[in-house]
């Protein structure tokens, strides 16, 4: 009887189980580099096209059947023109070493982050600077003017400069490159933040409320440097501890971490 049930059985071989994984992993790479962007949405309404197709030739609406398929006819076209600008993006990262490559360049964002906290505190500049970490900004990139751009002091300093058209709002660092400008961000609704902190501190706790992104704020009114995550902010920090907040929140699990230096919570 064994036997016989063998004969239905498909004999599964290494090669399979080696395939399988490898589609998978492909999936999952693909899944994470478009969390959070746009493509997400282009993809839905690339599967409302396909399933109106399909429901189209169910109920014999011809017309609509042919039309839907002639657009369909073209899908692997209408693919790269729809997520050409993400398929470059995978193209680069499967042509680097994606683990060192990525955190060297986080890394040195991180460098350039607290030397522009340390000049524009020095001249009283108004900034609000947050970190991409797990959970995608998309819908807040999309708020503010894309830029792309590499991460450096000068250019949050010239972003952040009093009159300029991004000024007011928040710019966004994502995968180490300064991704975004001029942002809007949700502000906190929490009761216990001091009143007198203003709309910029209230925007930096609020996106750490509604992610695991880190911001950092530097006072107008005082110049001081202030870091928040998780819904809590620690004030009036120096450079040097801003740095070493941005390092630990940014070190992988196998890393030692420092101890957080909270100060001044609110």
């Amino acid at each position: 009887m064994l036997e016989n049930i063998a004969q239905f059985v498909p004999v599964i071989r290494w090669q399979d189980v080696l395939d399988i994984l490898i589609v998978a992993f492909l999936i999952y790479r693909i899944i994470l580099l478009v969390k959070g962007t746009r493509a997400v949405q282009m993809a839905g309404g690339l599967a409302v096209v396909i399933v109106v197709y399909f429901v189209a030739r169910q109920l014999e609406l011809f017309t609509l059947h042919w039309l839907l398929g002639t657009v369909l006819n073209s899908i692997f076209i209408l693919i790269i023109i729809l997520f050409q600008d993400d398929i470059r993006r995978v193209l680069m990262q499967m042509g680097q070493t994606p683990f060192l490559k990525n955190r060297v360049k986080t890394f040195q964002a991180l460098e350039e982050i607290a030397k522009a906290a340390s000049m524009m505190s020095q001249t009283r500049t108004g900034a609000l600077i947050v970190l991409e970490r797990e959970v995608g900004l998309g819908d807040y990139i999309e708020s503010g003017t894309y830029i792309n751009a590499q991460v450096s002091a000068f250019l949050l300093c010239s972003i952040f400069e009093k009159g300029t058209p991004l000024h007011d709002g928040a710019v966004i660092i994502q995968e180490g490159r300064l991704s975004a400008a001029g942002c809007v961000l949700p502000l906190s609704n929490n009761p216990g933040i001091s009143k007198r902190l203003g709309t910029r501190h209230r925007a930096a706790i609020g996106i750490t409320e509604q992610s695991d992104a880190v911001s950092v704020v530097v006072s107008e009114e005082t110049g001081g440097i202030s870091v928040a995550i998780a819904g809590r902010i620690t004030r009036d920090i120096d450079s040097g501890t801003l740095r070493r907040i941005l390092h630990n929140a940014f070190a992988s699990d196998k890393e030692e971490k420092k101890p957080w230096p909270w100060k001044r919570l609110v």
